[in-house]
């Protein structure tokens, strides 16, 4: 988890930092609420997330004399099969059951339209974070859900 959310956002950032200058781009880097509320059983993901956000914050602060803007995307409960497989190691019963009874949670697409609405800002505008959940979840362990 951490060389991929964290190593791996690092050099990507860092390879990629020449051209963004020169285009006068955007990091826009996706992160989650998992940055800002600890949870049980997710410590390894947790720490991952939270290193994600303090290094996304050094950044903007690194990059503010240059034409980069620098923000992070914090998702809530996103419907993927593969997040959550992945997760519980293969275990389809187990992540069928985090989405259950919750009406309408993010999709992945949700998530892109988030991207795509900060990246089109005018060039002065910065967005440093936006959380996105589901209305369904009013924070991380408060979720309405339905019975079926």
């Amino acid at each position: 988890m951490y060389d991929t959310n964290v190593i791996g956002v690092a050099r990507c950032v860092q390879d990629l930092m020449p051209a963004l200058v020169a285009a006068e781009g955007e990091v826009i880097v996706i992160g989650s609420v998992a940055a800002h509320v600890s949870y049980e059983g997710g410590g390894g993901y947790v720490a991952a997330k939270h290193a994600v956000r303090a290094m996304v914050g050094s950044l903007r602060l690194e990059m503010f004399d240059q034409p980069v803007r620098v923000c992070e995307i914090d998702p809530g409960m996103v419907a993927s099969d593969e997040f959550a497989l992945v997760r519980f190691h293969g275990d389809a019963e187990k992540a069928a059951a985090v989405y259950a009874g919750v009406v309408d949670p993010l999709t992945q697409e949700d998530i892109a339209e988030c991207v795509a609405f900060v990246a089109t800002r005018p060039k002065h505008v910065n967005i440093d974070s936006m959380v996105v959940r589901p209305r369904a979840q009013a924070a991380q362990h408060k979720i309405h859900r339905v019975s079926p």
